[in-house]
């Protein structure tokens, strides 16, 4: 990893300032687009407003818990992706290094496996937090107390290889095709038909797992320095370990819970954020989560645009965009070392 370099105190806040604005014309775009044409002049005076009128009814029952989500689960991905590179030092992790995306997605599709979903509709989010949370405690057990860094990425890969064989083994067993329908379009990720009940089921794991991962900022510049000299600077690496971990399962788990698998915004977005930053993690962790809400919510607001008839998925929209991003940077890094 390269030295750190000092960025100046007003350029990082200029940073700041710039994503934050950026996210809010995200979000007031993704209240404002849509299948209704609303003006945002509109919309604003909907969103707003205590008549029960029908552009009251779809800014604040559809479009607004649709936008909310965007920006809790894209600051949630941006921000678990940052802190998951920064604890093992290396630019390829991602928030489900651990296991905790596949194991949210297998406790999803379970529910719909055995018709919970159509029984009980909280079923779904709530058996994909469930499975979360059992996917991250069979891994912390494979892996140990006082298990290094390496084998707890190996423990989270055996734990993502096997909820995705589950996964697979699910979808092949479907008892009908509709089952095999609703599995795969729940998998490829969505916003779509969102409503304030999901919102206020993930909101707060979203919440609480976003402030733990936020407080690690200095123990993981330390851990920049590398494990030894974290520890002589007094910084409790087992704490360190347990609350990044508990912080990723909750956020990341309640939003795979809610929206289904939307991948590479939290292995890409910081890749983005870091040239501005430097490679120090404290920096990065809050810049990282307002550019993994912008990115999230025009990425939400592209996908309505360019559908005609059936929605494209979220989660294949990320993918389409994010795979490109990826390879560029991976060539760029290679190139600066040849």
């Amino acid at each position: 990893m390269k030295p750190d370099r000092v960025i100046p105190t007003v350029r990082y806040s200029s940073l700041l300032a710039l994503l934050t604005v950026l996210t809010v014309i995200a979000f007031v775009c993704s209240l404002s687009i849509g299948p209704a044409g609303i003006k945002t002049v509109d919309m604003l005076y909907a969103l707003f407003s205590v008549e029960p009128g029908t552009a009251a009814i779809i800014v604040q029952e559809i479009r607004l818990p649709r936008a909310l989500l965007g920006l809790l689960i894209g600051a949630t991905l941006g921000l678990c992706g940052a802190a998951m590179q920064g604890y093992v030092r290396n630019p390829l992790a991602e928030p489900g290094l651990i296991g905790v995306s596949a194991s949210a997605a297998l406790g999803a599709v379970v529910t719909i496996y055995f018709g919970l979903s159509a029984i009980f509709v909280w079923s779904l989010p709530l058996g994909g937090m469930l499975g979360a949370g059992i996917g991250v405690a069979v891994m912390m057990v494979i892996a140990g107390r006082k298990s290094s860094t390496l084998t707890l990425i190996l423990a989270g890969v055996a734990v993502s290889t096997m909820a995705g064989a589950l996964t697979s083994l699910a979808l092949n067993l479907a008892p009908n095709p509709f089952s095999s329908l609703e599995i795969v379009f729940w998998l490829l990720g969505s916003l779509a038909n969102r409503s304030f009940e999901h919102f206020w089921l993930a909101a707060p794991f979203m919440i609480a797992g976003m402030f733990l991962v936020l407080t690690l900022g200095r123990a993981l510049d330390s851990l920049s320095l590398g494990e030894d000299t974290a520890s002589t600077l007094g910084i409790d690496l087992r704490s360190v370990r347990l609350k990044i971990i508990l912080g990723v399962t909750a956020s990341v788990g309640a939003a795979t819970a809610v929206a289904g698998a939307i991948g590479f915004v939290g292995l890409v977005v910081p890749h983005l954020i870091r040239p501005f930053v430097g490679h120090r993690p404290s920096h990065l962790l809050p810049a990282s989560a307002l550019g993994g809400a912008c990115l999230l919510l025009f990425s939400d607001v592209a996908v309505r645009i360019l559908s005609s008839g059936i929605e494209l998925k979220l989660g294949v929209f990320t993918a389409i965009i994010g795979s490109p991003i990826f390879l560029w940077l991976v060539l760029r890094m290679r190139n600066q070392y040849l």
